[in-house]
């Protein structure tokens, strides 16, 4: 998954941004709200952390531009105020959920796994499907409720993404741009080696090629 972080704080935002990358997300980082709502409009993020105190332009205003402009990313805010106030205008302006800073690690990713299942319509607390059982935790997957493959930080980011998009088509520029963040040097040819080494874990009829298109994770195995 890739995640939009909006954080001026000039400590919290980059230890953040290095703590979700350990849990296997992509992040891009923007400082201010004028740069964090134009990077927001860019059809590739899949969840915004969005600070409300941010220079150029408030966190606020950001998120009501967005939601006018039909732009529904799912968005938790991030606030150093707890007034009730605050919430309801954020709540107002479309947010999705809130955390008020400080706050522990631990609860803001309990709360965007929360945010990203209900977006993508995955009520348990397990990514599950097509046989396959995704441990967010260990990054590990078991298939079929019998063997249990660790995963690479790349496999788990690809798998994980695919899970949440069954059966439609991913190109291989979609699957760049879920995955990687804008600091890391991506080639669309290294996908290809990772499906190769998924396939091996998870079997070859989970992931089929849609030559010239790109590849489908499918829901059902035969």
């Amino acid at each position: 998954m890739r995640i939009l972080l909006v954080e001026d704080d000039p400590v919290l935002g980059p230890s953040l941004k290095d703590e979700l990358a350990k849990q296997g997300y992509a992040v891009d980082l923007a400082t201010d709200g004028i740069d964090g709502e134009a990077m927001g409009y860019e059809d590739i993020y899949d969840l915004c952390i969005l600070d409300l105190g941010l220079p150029e332009r408030p966190g606020l205003d950001v998120l009501r531009n967005w939601r006018q402009r039909s732009n529904n990313i799912p968005t938790l805010i991030l606030t150093a105020r707890s007034a009730w106030q605050e919430k309801i205008d954020g709540f107002d302006a479309g947010a999705d959920d809130y955390l008020a800073k400080p706050f522990h690690t631990e609860e803001l990713l309990a709360r965007m796994t929360a945010l990203l299942r209900r977006a993508n319509q995955q009520p348990t607390t397990q990514l599950e499907e097509s046989g396959l059982v995704l441990d967010e935790k260990s990054q590990s997957v078991r298939v079929d409720g019998d063997t249990l493959h660790e995963l690479t930080g790349m496999e788990y980011k690809l798998l994980r993404y695919m899970m949440h998009n069954p059966g439609r088509v991913l190109s291989k520029l979609q699957i760049v741009e879920h995955i990687y963040d804008d600091n890391t040097e991506n080639d669309s040819n290294v996908v290809e080696a990772y499906i190769k080494m998924l396939r091996k874990k998870i079997g070859k009829e989970r992931i089929q090629t849609k030559r010239g298109q790109g590849y489908i994770f499918t829901s059902h195995t035969s």
